[in-house]
């Protein structure tokens, strides 16, 4: 079948798309009935107004983001040897950072992967088709990743606000071979308990690896507050590296069970404890019995997701951050963390220094850093550059 073409409004300027940048909104294209009606995920050429062509894209009318860049090359055959030449790439990549296999394996449109998440465990995969290619070629794709990785298990995450801006379905299933029990991880000498089926996201965060690792360092001989803290990622490590005792505060008891299986998993469970609560409520609650820690970290989720949520996301960093450094023992440390795609990171580092100026302490700030290398950052693309943390100590 000859491939439809797409093309930009006529006096449109197109160099950054030939440059590389990897969305077209339907604001910037030549709409019709015809191009309206073009399934989602089918593969497209994509011209500019004067109909020379830029790349091939794969297009989605439902989406704001009616098209995505799949390959710069504008006659490119989007087949098994495509998904296979990329998955290798990123293979290749992650074996080289890492000794063991678990890892992001694929992040999105900085691994060429438009829309397309892979977290990998082992001999388990997760993969989250957040655009509507992926989801139409999801039986190939999962093929392609078992014969190129190896892995025997391969579970579909349907869970999400990008599937369903895309006009896709919130099922999640397991798609090759079978899992029951939470996945053990081993890192930065803590071992986690990762639930592939029914955890959030792909059921462990892998991006902020280096940061946890950062922090446990200045843990060292501390007692710790983990706020937000999922399934006991910065907690955990912080234990495993001499930390003196270690509080979670999470608002699922479900996340909390699996911090508690990896703290008995990592022999540390005698110096761990746990509370189910809203942040919020419980850091007010710790200010109140006059609890203070050597070491807080507050990592809370997405605040702020998209431009109209952003106001309202700055005021809750603020916040966090003003109750968190209420409970920071003098001269112990504050790790405060981002992952809102619409909060770049100045905005996030006013709002954290606000927070704290708000609890009358002073501050300097050690560290500013964002993802780990399996996270890696579209050049033209902010979004791929979700993560910031910030690790502050806070003086007196």
């Amino acid at each position: 079948m000859e491939r439809p073409t797409i093309r930009l409004k006529p006096k449109s300027d197109s160099r950054h798309l030939r440059r590389g940048f990897p969305w077209v909104y339907d604001n910037e294209l030549v709409t019709d009935r015809r191009t309206r009606a073009l399934p989602a995920g089918t593969i497209a050429r994509l011209e500019d107004a004067d109909r020379k062509p830029i790349a091939t894209v794969t297009v989605n009318p439902a989406s704001k983001i009616f098209a995505r860049l799949l390959d710069r090359d504008p006659e490119a055959v989007i087949d098994r040897h495509w998904i296979a030449t990329r998955l290798t790439r990123a293979l290749q990549t992650r074996t080289a950072l890492f000794d063991a296999p678990f890892y992001r394996l694929i992040h999105a449109e900085a691994d060429g992967f438009p829309g397309v998440i892979i977290d990998r465990f082992g001999d388990a995969a997760v993969i989250q088709p957040n655009a509507a290619w992926a989801d139409a070629r999801l039986d190939e794709i999962v093929e392609v990743l078992a014969q190129v990785t190896g892995v025997s298990v391969v579970v579909k995450s349907g869970s999400g606000r990008a599937r369903s801006l895309e006009g896709l379905d919130d099922a999640s299933a397991v798609l090759l071979g079978s899992i029951e029990a939470p996945v053990a991880v081993v890192m930065n000498g803590a071992t986690y308990m990762a639930d592939l089926l029914g955890g959030q996201k792909t059921g462990l965060f892998y991006d902020q690896r280096p940061n946890h690792a950062f922090v446990a360092r200045l843990a060292k001989g501390t007692d710790v507050l983990d706020v937000f803290s999922h399934v006991g990622g910065f907690a955990l490590s912080a234990l495993a590296g001499g930390a003196r005792s270690a509080l979670c505060v999470d608002g699922s008891n479900a996340a909390l069970t699996l911090a508690w299986a990896g703290a008995k998993a990592s022999g540390v469970a005698d110096r761990f404890d746990s509370r189910t609560a809203d942040a919020f409520v419980a850091m007010s609650a710790l200010a109140e019995e006059g609890r203070t820690f050597g070491t807080v970290i507050c990592d809370p989720p997405a605040f702020a997701p998209h431009k109209g949520a952003r106001d309202a996301g700055l005021r809750a960093y603020e916040k966090v951050a003003r109750l968190g450094a209420a409970l920071v023992a003098p001269d112990g440390t504050l790790t405060l963390c981002s992952c809102s795609h619409a909060v770049d990171a100045e905005q996030f580092r006013a709002a954290s220094l606000r927070g704290i100026g708000r609890a009358a302490r002073s501050c300097q700030i050690l560290r500013t850093s964002f993802a780990g290398p399996d996270h890696p950052q579209h050049p033209q693309l902010a979004e791929s550059g979700y993560l910031k943390a910030m690790t502050f100590r806070l003086l007196g």
